[in-house]
């Protein structure tokens, strides 16, 4: 995991409430951030905290000092943290393990 999946710290945390236009997890971070992960932007990649992991879809924004992210309605995240970017394989099929 190590070079391809550097950490990153948590510098921002958005939290919504019902109604609010923008809704729903996300993650943003810098492109060259992005660029190393090979992440283009709004593709879906699993965010790894410390207590649990979720999908959120990719922004960037180049103001963001570089190994940070923001983060907007991931519960297993706060700030500070450390989280790890990994990015969806949508490529590869998914076995069933009664038909392997």
């Amino acid at each position: 995991m190590g070079r391809t999946h550097p950490p990153l710290q948590v510098v921002g945390f958005i939290g919504t409430k019902r109604g609010d236009a923008e809704r729903g997890p996300a993650i943003w971070l810098r492109t060259d951030d992005a660029r190393m992960r090979l992440l283009d932007e709004g593709e879906l990649v699993w965010v790894y905290g410390p207590r649990r992991h979720d999908l959120a879809p990719v922004h960037f924004n180049d103001e963001l000092p570089r190994g940070s992210v923001v983060v907007r309605d991931l519960a297993g995240v706060a700030l500070t943290e450390i989280v790890r970017l990994v990015k969806l394989d949508v490529d590869r099929p998914v076995l069933d393990p009664k038909f392997a």
